[in-house]
């Protein structure tokens, strides 16, 4: 099974109340873990459930880029645990209706590649998803968390050669499928990671 976890960074999020929206990411780069909050210290969780639906909003658009899917996750709250904030995620991913879907795959880009990669690659990954565009219509998208980054470039080209395969209908599937990995290990990011303090 795929990995779960971002592959998309970030934008620049409004914070929420004393505690960082969500950590910053460099695309195909996973958060790291962050430290644990201090023994009675609010959890991430008890920040988003009690931060301004508008900034609650903010913070699920970089997650997932559907404002119908960020309204429904935040129109929610509160969330007793991480585990029904992720079941509710997944539940209104599964849900989206295709023009949502559509809107939030084009708000996607690849993974990037190490700042070392030769040209060569560059312009493989570009063919490679030039040709997944023209397809498909919508850019690729994969999780590659829990990669290194020199595993990268290979994942994600095989990725892209092994999905030209499936007819459109098929592909529509998997994209999906990605799309809720994706946000899925973005919003557990955005509730596990320590970022810099507000007002940063």
């Amino acid at each position: 099974m795929t990995p779960r976890g971002p592959t998309l960074p970030a934008h620049r999020l409004p914070h929420l109340p004393d505690r960082v929206a969500i950590p910053g990411q460099s695309r195909g780069t996973p958060g790291a873990p962050g430290a644990p909050d201090a023994p009675g210290a609010p959890s991430g969780l008890d920040h988003f459930n009690a931060a301004p639906t508008e900034d609650a909003e903010s913070a699920l658009l970089a997650c997932l880029h559907s404002p119908r899917w960020a309204a429904r996750v935040a129109t929610h709250r509160p969330y007793p645990d991480l585990e029904a904030l992720l079941a509710a995620a997944d539940e209104a991913a599964y849900d989206l209706p295709r023009a949502d879907r559509a809107d939030a795959l084009a708000a996607e880009a690849l993974p990037g590649l190490p700042a070392d990669a030769y040209s060569a690659a560059h312009t493989a990954l570009n063919a490679a998803d030039a040709a997944y565009q023209s397809r498909f219509g919508h850019p690729f998208v994969i999780c590659v968390d829990g990669l290194k980054p020199d595993e990268v470039l290979d994942h994600v080209l095989e990725g892209i050669r092994s999905r030209l395969a499936n007819d459109p209908e098929e592909e529509r599937l998997v994209a999906a499928e990605e799309l809720r990995r994706l946000a899925r290990g973005r919003l557990a990011a955005l509730l596990t990671n320590d970022g810099p303090p507000t007002g940063h």
